[in-house]
């Protein structure tokens, strides 16, 4: 599912497309191309089954059809997969190290072998949208262009109009979605608001997009299309082939709940290929880590949001702060940053690190391809990752006496503090197992060293 552009409506498109087919009695395989986290979790919603990310910058494009199998067999057989694009069709990475178009949902489609629908917002224009889609039907012969979904058509006249024009162009209507701005989905500064803080609202919106579509675009059109796709010559990306196994199966906490929402599912799956015991702590609910807790992993999500509770909750803010003090290993991305820090927002948060952090005007977006600075719980110095940043916060000091990445000449980012290290780069540890390793094996050491101290 692709568009011209972004705001097109391609994310409610693609996320009724996924309610509608499961509606259906269908297993589906949602997926979503870039790094995006927010997007996922509202088809995932729809299938009942996690939403994954296909990226070639943070993975590597020889791991894109063997993570997109996984996720079209894990945890169980799918029936049809729907993979959501990002901004325009032909948008990818803008960075000196790649080619125009690498990373863009033209990129992966051609990497799946996949038929792309465009989602076309028709809603200033009329005949123009047959240009507009032969531009792209014609701009890349590797891109097998099968059909165009209209979205926010004005009446019947206006959609009787699109489809003319488009016939004439050769290029299937699949379906024509009237202007609903009942269904739009509720944004905030980084983009829409997570479905897991939604909860019951998201669950309706996303039923009532699934209605819409199934109401609105021939379904069995677009199955066929799906079902045209060649098959892949790859096998499912395995995450047990990626990692050594540690002994003792050390107790690993990932920060999750409502503030912590972003995370990529091939993570905690590397983990636990590792050898760890992954657990969930919620730092808005949970007041004491599980016991025998051996490590901790605080990923992204919204904690200027809820910083308040964060804050109030004093007792697992103790907790983190002592379980670092004891050497435990603590990896934090961004709102794990955020949330180990002395402050947010002027209101106390764990206190790990002595950093102030703050919301900003500003937001800092993009690809980066980053050095380990200092040796780590996560990577020695030198390792070479890509990842990117996606915050509209800022820390100060920016980076500590050790500093965890650089990825530019203004110097190292984030904090390696004894066994924490802390950073606002997010990573897909599939595209560098070697860090869900090592992080597992340093884990395993201090659950170790505690029973032997006991």
């Amino acid at each position: 599912m692709a568009a011209p552009s972004s705001n097109a409506g391609k994310t409610s498109v693609a996320t009724g497309l996924v309610a509608a087919f499961t509606a259906r009695g269908l297993t589906v395989s949602p997926h979503k191309v870039g790094p995006d986290y927010i997007d996922p979790g509202y088809s995932g919603l729809a299938a009942g089954r996690p939403g994954r990310n296909l990226d070639p910058w943070l993975v590597g494009e020889e791991r894109i059809a063997p993570l997109f199998l996984r996720g079209a067999m894990h945890p169980g057989p799918a029936d049809v997969a729907v993979v959501e694009g990002v901004m325009g069709l032909f948008d990818g990475a803008s960075h000196p190290s790649v080619e125009p178009g690498f990373a863009s949902t033209a990129h992966v489609a051609g990497l799946l072998r996949a038929p792309v629908v465009l989602v076309v917002d028709a809603s200033s224009q009329a005949r123009s949208v047959a240009a507009l889609v032969h531009g792209f039907a014609t701009f890349d012969p590797a891109v097998r262009l099968g059909g165009v979904v209209l979205n926010r058509v004005g009446s019947d006249r206006h959609e009787s109009i699109l489809r003319e024009a488009l016939g004439a162009a050769g290029v299937p209507v699949l379906g024509a979605v009237r202007r609903m701005e009942q269904l739009h989905t509720p944004s905030r500064h980084l983009g829409l608001i997570p479905a897991a803080e939604r909860s019951d609202a998201a669950l309706a919106t996303v039923r009532r997009l699934g209605e819409v579509v199934a109401s609105s675009v021939d379904l069995d059109a677009v199955l066929a299309l799906a079902r045209s796709a060649p098959p892949l010559d790859a096998r499912p990306w395995n995450p047990a082939a990626e990692v050594a196994t540690s002994p003792g199966r050390p107790r690993i906490a990932v920060a999750g709940g409502p503030a912590f929402t972003f995370g990529y599912a091939e993570n905690t799956e590397l983990l636990e290929a590792a050898g760890a015991e992954v657990v969930t702590v919620d730092p808005l609910r949970d007041e004491v880590l599980p016991p025998g807790t051996a490590g901790l992993v605080v990923g992204g999500g919204f904690p200027e949001v809820h910083a308040a509770e964060l804050s109030a909750n004093e007792s697992l803010r103790a907790e983190v702060a002592a379980l670092a003090a004891r050497g435990a290993p603590v990896a934090a991305e961004c709102a794990g940053l955020l949330y180990l820090a002395r402050e947010l927002d002027g209101v106390p948060m764990c206190g790990v690190l002595d950093v102030a952090t703050a919301m900003s005007p500003r937001l800092t977006l993009g690809y980066r391809s980053a050095v380990a600075v200092s040796d780590s719980v996560l990577a020695p110095a030198g390792t070479r990752v890509r990842g990117h940043e996606f915050h509209r916060t800022h820390a100060d000091p920016p980076a500590g006496r050790d500093g965890a990445w650089r990825w530019s000449e203004a110097g190292p980012e984030g904090f390696v503090a004894g066994s924490v290290h802390a950073s606002y780069l997010h990573l897909n540890w599939a595209g560098s197992p070697q860090l869900a390793s090592r992080f597992v094996t340093a884990c395993a050491r201090r659950s170790e060293h505690a029973r032997a101290h006991r």
